[in-house]
């Protein structure tokens, strides 16, 4: 008995030895991979950090003036350049012109009926280009607006509906 207790205490020491070792190898395995992603985290925000420094504030962004055509204060309104070919083709006063013409026209032009005793008109009308107006029409009770297209050819004016939505 005195010669298998110490080759016993052997065994146990090393299975505990050899336990120990397979637990420090796994702890060194998940420390690697955790340092891995701590890197990849690391090397994504320096990433982002330098893309960011590559983008102005927006108050040091100089702003560039838009041409006369398509100026924000132009936007609605004919241009010079539009109003001579207008003229050319035949329009003394070519907006005022339009307006009017669109007026006259407004009940081919409006694709709803009035309701409850109401009659369609059109209340306010925008000539956007040399091509294209917007109007709004209403009847007290419902209304909506209109995206047309006009030619003029000899003074005359023609009117296209592009495109209708209603309120």
């Amino acid at each position: 008995m005195k010669t298998i207790l110490p080759w016993i205490i052997a065994a146990v020491s090393l299975l505990a030895a050899v336990y120990l070792y397979f637990q420090k190898t796994e702890a060194e395995s998940r420390l690697a991979m955790a340092d891995t992603k701590v890197e990849e985290l690391t090397a994504r925000k320096e990433a982002e950090d330098s893309l960011e420094s590559m983008i102005l504030p927006p108050d040091t962004m100089t702003l560039v003036p838009p041409t006369e055509e398509i100026s924000v204060n132009k936007m609605g309104s004919l241009t010079q350049s539009e109003i001579k070919k207008l003229q050319r083709k035949g329009l003394q006063n070519p907006e005022t012109d339009l307006k009017k013409d669109l007026t006259r026209n407004q009940s081919t032009l409006i694709p709803v009926k009035g309701t409850m005793g109401g009659t369609m008109a059109i209340r306010k009308s925008h000539i956007l280009n040399g091509n294209y107006a917007l109007a709004y029409y209403e009847d007290g009770h419902n209304g909506g607006n209109l995206l047309l297209k006009y030619n003029v050819s000899n003074g005359s004016i023609t009117w296209t509906v592009i495109d209708h939505s209603k309120l």
